[in-house]
């Protein structure tokens, strides 16, 4: 193993409070529900050690002159940017873009914080000091972070104050010299087991009557009094059946807090609901953010494209024109998503700090369209699959003896033997039937929030100046017209 992937594993060992089944995980690092995700992980940190890959996955810190991940690039050129792309593609291919959160996007959060920290100090005087302490930690000591930013579902028609128990959404209950006291919850904290650090504030904007609840902090996970709690594992010991669950469950959980105490020097922001609101809407963090979600969101949908076009071929399926008009739709959604993610990085420009921060518009674009183009894919790849899913037998390799004829002649395909066919199907059956391909489709509908409101606020974020100004300059054109037949002249505005 790594040198890097066994400070991880160790640094685990810190006092974290996980429960899983309703039973408190001793240590995560060596629970069976962890092993897989946990190997692979171990096997990304690698790339940052190995000659052929540090350079495409890292940079050198400039205070340990170590190799640290790209995530915590900060961009001041396109090179600088695409850089970063290349960083998150290598480890997202490495993953196939199944595990959702490698760390990078909330590493691009804070990488983007940093960046703009100029922009906070209005708010707090010591916020510039704050997140670049941070910022040099999580980078120099490849700090594993994640978000937990969502309210539980209590009672979703009331705000945050409006709630009958004052203790249902995460808040501020004491402030000390020292630090604050936290009691709530938050969720979805995906990867939230083997994480060092949340990033924890609202998802949605506050009100003056919420300032207990607006709060930015960056919470680790061994903090005394809150507690990680998983949702079921999904995880696999059957490498070879299910090789996606047994690799790629990067768990969720709800994160409780029972008067967990803060440090003031992790709490960044607080009783401040613009302030809280305005990082949330950051640029520059969010650009760097939202486009490492691309890059994954691109490579995801390139494997199950890939399945696809394996299938079709494997049972002879691609001959059909109504399996290449299937198979074309995929292409389609790779393309689109492809040319959206060179125009974000070409089309990007330089903040006023420097940062060269991609184009948000076609990066939430992109993002818009993941949540219907992934649900889409993984249809077109259970239509073209059809009934051969349930065809796969259980245990094959056991029948390999008594039936092992009638398996290699009822089980191949066009042109493939029954070994592959099988091994194909029950990958395809990971993606799509899998609990952990299901998890994986209801979180790609619904990991960016609402999708009516994430399109309506693009509709409203969008410049619709310019086409308005088309339909003004024809009525203008026609008025004209007009005026010169009757010898008027008048304007019209839109």
């Amino acid at each position: 193993m790594s040198t890097l992937g066994q400070r991880f594993l160790d640094s685990l060992q810190d006092g974290r409070t996980v429960w899983l089944d309703g039973e408190k995980v001793e240590n995560v690092s060596t629970h069976p529900a962890f092993q897989g995700t946990l190997h692979t992980l171990t096997s990304l940190f690698q790339t940052l050690e190995d000659d052929g890959t540090r350079e495409q996955v890292g940079f050198r810190s400039p205070r340990t002159g170590e190799y640290v991940h790209a995530a915590f690039l900060v961009p001041h050129t396109l090179a600088d940017l695409q850089k970063r792309t290349a960083a998150f593609a290598r480890w997202d291919r490495q993953t196939h873009g199944v595990m959702s959160r490698l760390s990078e996007y909330a590493r691009s959060l804070v990488t983007g914080w940093y960046a703009a920290r100029d922009t906070y100090q209005k708010f707090d005087a010591h916020f510039s000091e704050k997140i670049t302490r941070y910022y040099e930690q999580a980078r120099d000591h490849h700090r594993f972070v994640t978000t937990a930013l969502l309210d539980p579902q209590i009672d979703r028609s009331k705000g945050p104050s409006e709630q009958s128990d004052p203790d249902a959404v995460l808040r501020i209950v004491k402030k000390t010299e020292d630090g604050v006291f936290l009691r709530g919850a938050k969720m979805i904290a995906t990867a939230a087991p083997y994480t060092h650090d949340f990033l924890v504030y609202p998802f949605h904007r506050l009100h003056d009557g919420d300032l207990a609840h607006a709060h930015m902090m960056i919470v680790p996970a061994n903090t005394p009094g809150l507690h990680i709690v998983c949702r079921e594992s999904f995880a696999s010991s059957q490498r070879d059946a299910q090789p996606l669950s047994a690799r790629y469950d990067e768990m969720d959980a709800v994160l409780l807090f029972d008067d967990a105490f803060v440090p003031w020097e992790r709490v960044f922001l607080h009783d401040n609901p613009q302030a809280v609101w305005e990082l949330r809407l950051d640029e520059t963090a969010n650009g760097l953010a939202y486009h490492s979600t691309v890059v994954r969101l691109l490579v995801k949908l390139e494997f199950v494209a890939g399945v696809a076009f394996a299938i079709a071929e494997a049972i002879g399926a691609n001959h059909h024109l109504h399996v290449q008009e299937k198979l074309g739709e995929l292409t389609i959604q790779l393309e689109t998503v492809k040319a959206l993610l060179a125009a974000s990085e070409t089309r990007g420009k330089a903040d006023r700090y420097g940062t060269f921060v991609p184009d948000l518009t076609p990066i939430e674009t992109a993002r818009n369209l993941g949540p219907r183009y992934y649900p889409r894919a993984i249809e077109i790849l259970q239509q073209i699959g059809a009934g051969g899913f349930m065809q796969v037998p259980s245990q094959a390799e056991r029948l390999a003896g008594e039936l092992g004829g009638l398996i290699q002649k009822y089980y191949r395909g066009a042109n493939v033997d029954a070994q592959d066919r099988i091994r194909l199907f029950r990958l395809a059956w990971d993606l799509i039937g899998s609990p952990l391909g299901s998890r994986h489709e209801l979180y790609e509908r619904f990991y960016l929030g609402d999708p009516v409101r994430t399109y309506a606020a693009q509709y409203l974020r969008y410049d619709k100046e310019r086409f308005q100004s088309r339909l003004r300059d024809f009525w203008n054109l026609i008025a004209a017209e007009e005026g010169k037949q009757d010898g008027s002249a008048s304007t019209v505005s839109v």
